[in-house]
């Protein structure tokens, strides 16, 4: 773990160790008065999209589907039998997958010896295996959802997967003096589960701006924002980064974003899970990975109200990258310990 100091706040970089590189999470306050980087006159990154990816025959997570598939149990048995022959005994995870994907497809123990009832066809509940034994599918689009925070969050294919570190983001927010009331944006909302889950810690007066320029994402975050009951703090908003928010510049209190940041030569090195499968709209952020982030670092004071937050995940490499460019921006100095 590092520190940054800023004026007299500490500020916390938490060190993930999953499938993203190495991030950083980066908190600071709003520029002075002074500084005068304004987004409308900015022209965002050139969103990268994959036209490879497929959507899903049916998005709808596994687990809200109807169970109208009568199976027998040895059938049952002699799948799972099938399933689990696939998996080495050294990688315990994939036998943890196939249990869950059981509890997710049937309706009721699935070990029982009564018939079962599934929510998709036995061959269907097959192929969705192998694609991710054989095809490396993350398992998370293979059953529609990720359990995050204490959210069981809808994913599908074209939708960043949220990571476990990536819920502390919301614990920052939480530590914010009034962030209760205040309105905040997440940029680049994904799946939602940000947004729905700084949205059920608001008060009666606070709300959230989901926005992203997928329309994949858009339509999850919004199934997310449904299935928790939150329409009323939470406004989905399709575009890209700053341009759905003109109608509140200078009104959020904080600003929040997990960004493209990854550099584009590295996405091949990516772990076949991430690389070959999660949106690379949401991983590439260009050449050195910083296109998006300066992008985001120099619009922010046309949003933040004064007193105003922002929250960024980055490399670590990147903060001494984005450093010099902060504090011409917003007029202060920066160091930070490890």
């Amino acid at each position: 773990m590092a520190t940054l100091s800023l004026a007299s706040r500490p500020l916390t970089f938490l060190r993930p160790n999953r499938r993203k590189p190495p991030l950083h999470r980066l908190l600071l306050p709003k520029p002075l008065a002074t500084a005068t980087a304004t987004a409308s006159a900015l022209t965002p990154p050139t969103p990268r999209f994959d036209p490879t990816s497929t959507p899903d025959p049916d998005p709808t997570p596994l687990f809200l589907r109807p169970a109208t598939h009568q199976v027998p149990a040895a059938a049952l048995g002699a799948f799972r039998h099938r399933a689990a022959a696939l998996v080495p005994s050294s990688a315990p995870h994939l036998h943890r997958h196939l249990r869950w994907l059981l509890a997710d497809a049937a309706a009721g123990d699935p070990s029982s010896s009564e018939p079962a009832l599934l929510r998709v066809p036995l061959d269907e509940l097959e192929a969705m295996w192998q694609r991710h034994v054989r095809c490396r599918r993350p398992f998370q689009y293979v059953v529609g959802n990720e359990h995050w925070r204490d959210l069981v969050v809808a994913v599908r294919e074209g939708v960043l997967i949220p990571r476990p570190e990536t819920e502390a983001v919301v614990d920052m927010v939480r530590k914010v003096e009034g962030f209760a009331d205040g309105w905040w944006a997440d940029l680049g909302t994904g799946s939602g589960a940000i947004a729905v889950a700084v949205a059920r810690e608001l008060g009666p007066r606070g709300k959230v701006f989901a926005v992203d320029v997928s329309e994949v994402a858009v339509d999850v975050a919004r199934l997310n924002v449904q299935r928790y009951g939150v329409q009323d703090k939470v406004e989905i908003r399709h575009g890209s980064w700053f341009d759905p928010l003109e109608d509140v510049k200078g009104k959020l209190m904080g600003v929040i974003s997990n960004p493209p940041y990854i550099p584009t030569d590295d996405l091949p090195g990516l772990q076949p899970e991430v690389g070959w499968h999660e949106p690379k709209l949401a991983l590439d952020g260009g050449k050195d990975g910083l296109e998006h982030l300066l992008h985001l670092c120099e619009g922010l004071s046309s949003v933040l109200k004064p007193g105003g937050f922002f929250v960024l995940e980055v490399k670590k490499k990147q903060i001494n990258l984005l450093r010099p460019f902060i504090e011409v921006w917003y007029a202060f100095s920066a160091h930070m310990t490890a």
